[in-house]
């Protein structure tokens, strides 16, 4: 169905008719907002566990000004909330003008969490700023943890990647009457957010969705359909139940997210089992079960299946610190925990050995943030970036190392620093505290010219410096100021050159 412009309404209230329906939002800033807009039925009753259907149309004008539900999650980190409602499949467009002549390029933004946390409605995700900038902005939901990415008899796999695919496909259907141009969409995410943008670029399902993509610090854990079935029979376990859609669609989806943190805090009991993701812990990830997902992005990349796709990717320096922090270990990590991390995470039977002899001036607490950072983020990013040239695409690399002066400035440029410096919200939301308050002059500029390579990537293909390349390996490194050189991790990348990262398989039973 097509969509169709509306003259504007008297007030200041802005108005568009998608395919569905009309609706309303309201003006912030200069920009035209709508929140909680469906982009498919809510996954409960009948589809439960099922592929995302398209939403249904209606009659009359919807408020679009508050966002929709958060999809339920775990509450290991304190983010588990209540959810007033089951319409979890939502999204959020920002827009300078809801005109179908703007043909603005378009940046759709996937909330990272680990797979199991993440709701598009949080401040730090306000997308004022980078709306401000001359893109069209949409944020979206999509299920987690167990009803997004379990593996469960008689259910789709990656369920939480076909969510996000249908809001992409509404976007191409709809994005045009608010200002967007379908030809111009850049998919967006950091963390587990960069992982599905990984994976959106390896899924048929997903190809001429988006034309760009930005992978923020991309985790490298991608499992085998054995390994994911055995985790989720686990959580079933953990209700008395078996991991089949009769059994746990009998579950209120309230309940199942205490059943993955359960397992997730005894997942070291089954290291001989699982493997590396009981270290982090990693009860979930994009599952490659050969059909939603065919393979690897690495894999998938470096066979050309994202080649007429640009690819803006990178990560932090110090990409670990802050789990450290969270998990209590900063400052004090032993030689034991080291050999352990080394042990499990360095690539090859001697990469605790390699990893000691290449970097012999280090603590071990530095070789234990090394490894863990480079096991889970670095290397998987970078790893991307030489997978999409060697496919025959076009990458553009960055790190970020401007160190946090915020949390007691002891962070460095560690996990999530870069999501307020891209939004440019620098005082609201949780990462806002590592930026210090009040925010640095030094800060508002770096975010700036962050926020401004994003946008220009969005629009033209171009951040604004060279194409990653095999020889030269010129890299962004976003500091104050910041600067073009190789590639600086170079010891890393070395010890990881060989390394595949296939999908983790499951080691016994």
């Amino acid at each position: 169905m097509a969509v169709t412009a509306l003259s504007k309404p008297s007030g200041s209230e802005p108005e568009v008719r998608t395919a569905a329906g009309v609706l309303r939002g309201t003006r912030e800033a200069g920009l035209a907002v709508f929140r909680g807009v469906t982009f498919a039925e809510p996954p409960v009753g009948a589809l439960r566990f099922a592929a995302p259907r398209p939403a249904r149309g209606w009659d009359g004008v919807r408020p679009a000004v508050a966002f929709g539900p958060p999809p339920p999650q775990s509450g290991v980190l304190g983010t588990a909330q209540e959810t007033a409602g089951d319409d979890w499949l939502t999204l959020n467009v920002w827009t300078p003008e809801p005109d179908p002549a703007a043909g603005l390029p378009v940046m759709v933004w996937v909330p990272g969490g680990a797979y199991v946390i993440g709701d598009s409605g949080l401040p730090e995700y306000d997308a004022g700023h980078l709306a401000g900038n001359g893109t069209v902005v949409v944020s979206l939901n999509y299920r987690l943890g167990v009803e997004g990415f379990a593996q469960i008899d008689g259910a789709p796999a990656n369920r939480g990647l076909l969510d996000q695919v249908a809001a992409l496909q509404w976007v191409r259907d709809n994005i045009r009457v608010f200002g967007g141009d379908p030809d111009q969409v850049t998919v967006s995410g950091q963390s587990a957010g960069g992982g599905s943008v990984a994976a959106l670029l390896a899924m048929p399902r997903a190809a001429g969705l988006f034309r760009r993509a930005v992978a923020q610090s991309v985790p490298g854990t991608f499992f085998s359909p054995e390994l994911a079935a055995d985790i989720a029979a686990a959580c079933a376990a953990e209700l008395g139940l078996r991991p089949t859609v009769p059994d746990l669609a009998a579950v209120a989806p309230a309940r199942l997210p205490a059943a993955g943190d359960a397992v997730s805090a005894e997942m070291a009991r089954r290291r001989e089992c699982w493997g590396r993701i009981t270290h982090r812990p990693i009860p979930f990830a994009p599952v490659v079960d050969g059909d939603v997902l065919p393979s690897t992005p690495w894999r998938a990349l470096a066979a050309g299946a994202a080649r007429d796709v640009a690819l803006l990717v990178g990560h932090t320096r110090d990409e670990h610190r802050l789990f450290s922090l969270i998990d209590g270990v900063l400052g004090q990590v032993t030689r034991e925990q080291t050999d352990t991390a080394l042990h499990l995470l360095a690539p090859g039977p001697d990469g605790a050995r390699r990893y000691r002899e290449a970097f012999p001036a280090a603590s071990d607490e530095e070789l234990y943030e090394l490894v863990n950072a480079d096991w889970l983020f670095r290397m998987p990013s970078l790893h991307l970036a030489e997978a999409q040239i060697a496919g025959g695409g076009q990458a553009h690399l960055y790190e970020l190392t401007w160190p946090a002066p915020g949390a007691g400035g002891g962070l460095g440029a560690c996990h999530g620093l870069d999501v307020p410096l891209v939004f440019g919200n620098l005082t609201s939301g949780r990462p806002a505290l590592l930026i210090g308050d009040p925010p640095s002059p030094a800060a508002e500029e770096l975010s700036a010219r962050i926020r401004g390579a994003w946008t220009d990537f969005a629009a033209h293909g171009d951040p604004g410096w060279p194409a990653y390349d095999a020889r030269r390996r010129l890299t962004r490194l976003f500091d104050t100021p910041s600067t073009i050189s190789a590639y600086p991790e170079e010891a890393s990348r070395l010890l990881w050159r060989d390394h595949t990262f296939p999908a983790l398989p499951l080691l016994t039973r």
